[in-house]
Parts: structure tokens; C-alpha cells; sequence
């Protein structure tokens, strides 16, 4: 890295500057080192290591991290720099004006669908080397959030610079004008620096974001761009839609021309609801927007992984889901053009729709035993609920009578029927061992937390018996407060031996 800082004392801009800084700030961006946070083990490390060189170039370095680093990152080499001056190391023509821009304005070039922006903001050094640096959010890769944060701020996924200013925006008005499903529209500099700022945390938040291969080497940069920005600005909650609320639109769209040919009104309702489910909560709370990507992600890929369909679901919901095109299409002033490639997206799916599902009866599960387990449908709680309940191995399959009870017929969902299939399981036990056993069930149904699950399969690829490894995990929740769970799990999933 500090051979690499040596293209500084060869640049005379302090553009490039930060851009070179910026680029071996981002080596590391998106890694993860155990025992400690990556920007303390090797950023804060190499301020160290420049420190301790002394040279021209460790100074240049140190100054285009006084201003790009993390906020701690910044401290030390701020001080760090400060000392080398002080011993007389010489200083980079640019050190001046690293970092010394202004905001000049904010635009969005936007599709119609809600899917991406393109955010471009320009600045300049002093009225000098005016350029613009261009940020890709996407709004189509959601994951569940609290509804306390402005989740519509999406996820940054690309960035790049460009000094070419006037040219960029020509080509956006330009296309603006001319491509009906696009929009260039100028933005407020303050809701910009709320939007970016939102976006970027979500990029950094998610495990393992979506993001061009290039985009480490700009995340510093666009940190420091975005804080350039004026303060002040806010992003809107998004909106929330409570059970009363999705029932109404469900309703709304039901009693709609547009669903008038659907035939199996009873399919169509339950098929509405899923598409209504899935907007509000993975399309970061936008159940009305339409797209073709949306819906190819719906058919495709949340469906097929999550949900479990009835086969007259399975065979109604694209035509559901084209009918809900149009109504919603309509509903939220969607151009023709843009109903019409959603319309065409929604076709093109649907063959492939019937070989990307996967239904669990297909892979020989008793139909009525699936549907006991998954009464929600949710078809990701499948091995979770037969590992807590002794469901599909063979020599626990629950059949015959327990007494007068008949124990295909028990409901799992149901406390009462879930404490007859603990007390088959575990005959002669007290009702202070069931009890606990019981504790540990509904958790393992609910999935709270998701930690104790991933506990449960790392125990399971060890080879521990699952009777052994529900103990373990009885052990644990009768030991450690339900708000320190969470961590328990993980420590104790990080004490495991390798495989």
C-alpha cells in the first residue's frame, strides 16, 4: 500500500489525489478479519505503519487519510501527518486542497419503475476542476428492515467520477426527453446527503452486498462526497401497512376490473396477499410499485425459496400477478410503455416460473404433513419445524395413537396438540423438563432468534444426535436472559470445532 501511495508525489490534482487515496482505502472495503473491526486491524494499522516510514510518500498518504479515512482513521493520521511536517518531510504539491470542495448541485436520472436512480452531484475545488461524481442506488434488492428506519433510501451499488460535467448532463437531459419510462430531475442538495448517506449505510450493512467489483475502491470517496453535501435534509419514513391496511388494497384490487376474468376468486385472494406481502416487505415497503425486474424476482426467486403454494396457487398466480400489473400499474400513473414490458416480463416468467418452484410434495413429503408444518407458508420454516418437531425421520414418524389421541391428526401450530407430541416424544418426563422442551419448540417454530437455528445445523454438522443437540439448546435458553440470546448462540457456535 505505502508503494502504491508513491503515485501521489506523482500527481498534481487533488482529484486524483483522492481518487488514488480512495482506491487503496478500498482494498480492503467489504473484507472481514476475526477478532476485530477490518478499518481498526488494517486501516488504522497502515496509519501506523506510514507513520513509522517517514517517507514523502507515507506524508501523502497520511494526508489523503486525514481527509477520506474513518473518522478515527482521520484522527491519527491528522497527528500523524502533523509530526512528519514538523520533522520536515516534504508535502505533496496538492495537500492544500485535498478535500477543500464545494457542492455545487444534486440530479436524478430515474426510471419510471422506481428500480434505480442515478444520482449526480457536482463539485468543485474552489471553482476549479469542476467534476461529478455519479452514484447507483438500487431499490430492487430488499431485505426485511424495522420500519423506524427510511428504508426507501435503497442501496448503493456503483459509483464513478467524471470531470466531463456538461456532457454527462446533456446525455441525461437528452435521454429524460426522449425515453418515456426515464426522468432527469434536479434534487435537493440536503435531501440528497440524507438519501446517499442512508443508501450507504444499507450497502454496509448487508452481508454480502450487491455491489459493482469496483465500488471498494470509490466507497471512501463517496463518504467524503456525501459529507461535502449540506446538512439538514430528511428522508421520509416509508409508509406503513398494517394487516387492516393490506386487506383494504387487497380488497380494492379484487373488486377491480382488471381482476374481474380471474377465476378462482379464493386462489386469486390468497395469491394477492403474497404479492402484497412481499411488496411491503422486501421492496422496501412499496407493495403498488410494479417493474420488470420486481416481478421476475417475485416469480423467480422469492416464491420458489420462501413460500409454500397450493397447487391451484401455483397455477394462478401469474395470471394474478399480470392482472395486478395492470390495476396497480394504473393506480400509481405508470406509463403504458411501463405496463406493457411489465406485462411482457410477467409472460416470459411464468414457463419458467413452473420449473423454478419448488414444491416439497415433488421430493416425496406427505402433502398434509407439509401443510401442517407450514400453515403460514412459510416454506423456509420447513427443516427448522421437522427438526423441532419429530416429524420425518422414520422412527419418530408421528403416527398411531398416543392414548385416545390420534397423533396424525395433531395440529403443531397448536399449543395443546404441541404439548401431546412433546409428551409422545419424551414419556415419563416431568412436566418441568416438557415445559422447557416446550420453550424450545416455539422458538424453533418461530425462528426467534434466526441464531438458534444456525446453531442448531452447525451442531447437526458435527454429528451430534438431534436429542443431544435439543439438550444443549434447552441447556442455554434456561441459562442465559432471552436479550442475550442472540450472542450466547454465537459465541458458542464460534467455540465449535471445524468439521
Amino acid at each position: 500500500m505505502l508503494q502504491h501511495a508513491r503515485e501521489l508525489l506523482a500527481v498534481r490534482s487533488p482529484l486524483d489525489a483522492e481518487l488514488i487515496v480512495s482506491e487503496i482505502l478500498g482494498s480492503w472495503w467489504g473484507h472481514r478479519v476475526d477478532g476485530g473491526d477490518v478499518e481498526e486491524v488494517i486501516g488504522e494499522a497502515l496509519v501506523d505503519y506510514a507513520a513509522d516510514a517517514g517517507t514523502p510518500a507515507a506524508l501523502a498518504l497520511l494526508t489523503g487519510m486525514a481527509y477520506l479515512g474513518t473518522a478515527r482513521q482521520a484522527a491519527k493520521a491528522e497527528r500523524a501527518a502533523l509530526t512528519l511536517m514538523d520533522a520536515g518531510v516534504a508535502r505533496p504539491g496538492w495537500a492544500d486542497r485535498v478535500g477543500a470542495v464545494v457542492s455545487e448541485a444534486c440530479y436524478v436520472s430515474r426510471d419510471v419503475y422506481g428500480d434505480q436512480d442515478s444520482i449526480v452531484c457536482t463539485y468543485t475545488y474552489g471553482g476549479e476542476e469542476r467534476h461529478a461524481l455519479v452514484v447507483l442506488v438500487d431499490r430492487t434488492k430488499a431485505e426485511p428492515v424495522p420500519t423506524r428506519h427510511p428504508a426507501a433510501a435503497g442501496m448503493v451499488r456503483d459509483a464513478w467520477v467524471s470531470s466531463q460535467v456538461d456532457k454527462l448532463l446533456d446525455h441525461c437531459r437528452r435521454e429524460g426527453r426522449l425515453n418515456p419510462l426515464m426522468r432527469f430531475e434536479d434534487l435537493d442538495p440536503r435531501e440528497t446527503r440524507a438519501l446517499l448517506r442512508r443508501a450507504l449505510q444499507y450497502t454496509g450493512e448487508a452481508l454480502d452486498p450487491p455491489v459493482n467489483e469496483n465500488f471498494g475502491s470509490y466507497h471512501a470517496f463517496v463518504r467524503a462526497r456525501i459529507a461535502a453535501l449540506p446538512p439538514g435534509g430528511r428522508l421520509p419514513q416509508p409508509a406503513f401497512y398494517g394487516r387492516d391496511r393490506r386487506a383494504t388494497i387487497a380488497a380494492r384490487f379484487l373488486a377491480s376490473d382488471e381482476a374481474e376474468d380471474l377465476s378462482d376468486r379464493s386462489a386469486a385472494s390468497r395469491c394477492v396477499d403474497r404479492i402484497i406481502d412481499y411488496g411491503c416487505t422486501h421492496d422496501f415497503g412499496r407493495p403498488l410499485r410494479v417493474s420488470p425486474i420486481k416481478c421476475e424476482m417475485f416469480l423467480l426467486d422469492w416464491l420458489p425459496r420462501k413460500v409454500l403454494l397450493s397447487p391451484t396457487e401455483q397455477e394462478a398466480v401469474p395470471h394474478v400477478l399480470a392482472s395486478w400489473v395492470r390495476w396497480a400499474g394504473k393506480s400509481t400513473g405508470l406509463p403504458e410503455e411501463g405496463v406493457r414490458a411489465t406485462l411482457d416480463a410477467v409472460w416470459d416468467a411464468t414457463a419458467k416460473f413452473a420449473e423454478a418452484y419448488r414444491d416439497p410434495s415433488a421430493f416425496g413429503l406427505d402433502r398434509d404433513l407439509v401443510d401442517r408444518l407450514l400453515p403460514d407458508g412459510d416454506l423456509e420454516a420447513l427443516p427448522r419445524r421437522a427438526f423441532a418437531l419429530p416429524f420425518l425421520s422414520g422412527t419418530h414418524r408421528m403416527s398411531g395413537r398416543h392414548g385416545a389421541i390420534d397423533l396424525a391428526t395433531l395440529d403443531p401450530s397448536d399449543p395443546d396438540d404441541r404439548r401431546v407430541m412433546l409428551e409422545f416424544e419424551h414419556p415419563g418426563a416431568t412436566p418441568e423438563h416438557l415445559d422447557a422442551h416446550e420453550r424450545l419448540t416455539v422458538r424453533l417454530w418461530n425462528g426467534d432468534p434466526p441464531e438458534l437455528w444456525e446453531t442448531a445445523q452447525a451442531l447437526l454438522d458435527l454429528g451430534l444426535e438431534r436429542h443431544e443437540i435439543l439438550h444443549k439448546l434447552v441447556e442455554l435458553l434456561d441459562r442465559v436472559p432471552p436479550g442475550e440470546l442472540p450472542e450466547a448462540l454465537s459465541v458458542l457456535r464460534h467455540e465449535l470445532p471445524p468439521e
